[in-house]
């Protein structure tokens, strides 16, 4: 009786994660057009084209078994190390704004810190399958993952994509702790990668311009302050229930990236302070669902199954965190889009491909269960 209410339970936290990622995804699509209605370019269209692309990646990830990507999980890094650096070579990775973060392939482009995202937690995932147990032991075992992923940044640091580096980082000390790294060897980490992140914004006059327009936008409300002002010009538009779907003047040509990185500020204007709460409730929902099944799974000794759900969630609950954080002026200004709301192929591609490993850990976390029930079913016709 136990085990069926337990059945139950899981399969209806099944379905609340699923219909929140599916709310997140209709929302993106009705937002991107609603920021678009003053550009030039068939952008909802784009972003219909690139969402049917990523269910397609989604159900690839679905049927594809995760012992595949355990076994691959060390060529994997390999190639996240390899595309890292070859698009930081002239000829090969497309310059924009002085950075180089894309390859460009034909009308499609794709972004290093997301080709390397899933790449690092399949690798993650499997490296603690293995060794998560000595973490707590052997301080070798907790840095050359740190070391190799480490590595991994620096050179999205090199292109520049600060963000990126960012997140990959903190989702991989997150990993590590959940894993079993001691509390002493984490804090290290958190400072020293603390000042590591203080360096490299001393380093880079523009970051250092960023963080002066963060702690005061209005001192520059049109130099280095503008995208920030603007946004929360958005928020005090829209106040507590919003101006309605469509009604955003920042949209119009005044708001950067409206339909990107500042499409909370959107949403905001348009559905108010309801719509931001509403937004932030689905996230909730499925990040705390990713979670719950990554507990389940190391319960269960799927440890593979189990460390990549951790890192699935780390990595949606960080974008989602930094670009509130960026949209209400908490945190400075960072290029990262609103995992499955925001327009772009590379992003929402990735996404949705990650979600579909963790409804795969749910198809085979199941799979001993009706086995089991079959099993039983077949004893009682005989007897």
């Amino acid at each position: 009786m136990k085990g069926r209410i337990q059945t139950v339970g899981a399969q209806w936290a099944m379905s609340g994660t699923v219909l929140a990622w599916l709310l997140l995804l209709a929302g993106g699509v009705v937002m991107v057009n609603s920021a678009t209605v003053a550009m030039t370019g068939a952008h909802t269209e784009k972003h219909l084209i690139y969402l049917l692309v990523s269910l397609v990646g989604m159900v690839f990830a679905v049927v594809i078994p995760l012992e595949w990507w355990r076994k691959v999980h060390q060529l994997l890094l390999v190639v996240a190390l390899l595309f890292c650096a070859a698009v930081l070579l002239p000829g090969v990775g497309a310059e924009v704004n002085g950075a180089r973060r894309w390859v460009r392939l034909g009308a499609f482009s794709l972004q290093a810190s997301e080709v390397a995202k899933p790449l690092v937690l399949i690798y993650l995932a499997g490296y603690l399958e293995r060794f998560g147990h000595l973490l707590g032991d052997r301080s070798f075992d907790l840095i050359k993952p740190l070391l190799l992923v480490g590595l991994v940044c620096f050179l999205l640091i090199l292109e520049p994509d600060f963000g990126g580096a960012v997140v990959l980082a903190s989702a991989t000390c997150g990993i590590l702790f959940v894993a079993g790294a001691r509390l002493r060897h984490f804090l290290l980490l958190v400072l020293v990668a603390g000042a590591l992140a203080a360096l490299l914004v001393v380093a880079e006059p523009y970051r250092v311009a960023r963080m002066t327009a963060f702690t005061d936008p209005w001192a520059a409300p049109f130099g280095g302050g503008y995208q920030l002002t603007q946004a929360l010009i958005a928020f005090g538009r829209g106040e507590v229930f919003g101006l309605g779907l469509g009604e955003s003047i920042q949209k119009l040509e005044y708001l950067p990236e409206a339909h990107n990185d500042f499409i909370v500020a959107v949403i905001a204007e348009e559905f108010g302070m309801v719509g931001v709460y509403l937004l932030m409730a689905l996230f909730v929902v499925l990040v705390l669902g990713v979670l719950t099944r990554a507990r389940r799974h190391l319960q269960q000794e799927r440890r593979f199954a189990g460390y990549l759900c951790y890192g699935i969630a780390l990595v949606f609950a960080l974008q989602f965190l930094v670009n509130v954080g960026v949209n209400t002026g908490m945190l400075p200004t960072k290029g990262l889009t609103l995992p499955f709301v925001s327009f772009g192929g590379n992003s929402l591609i990735v996404c949705c491909g990650l979600f579909g490993l963790v409804l795969r850990g749910d198809v085979e976390a199941m799979q001993p269960a009706q086995r089991r029930r079959q099993k039983n079913g077949s004893e009682k016709r005989w007897v």
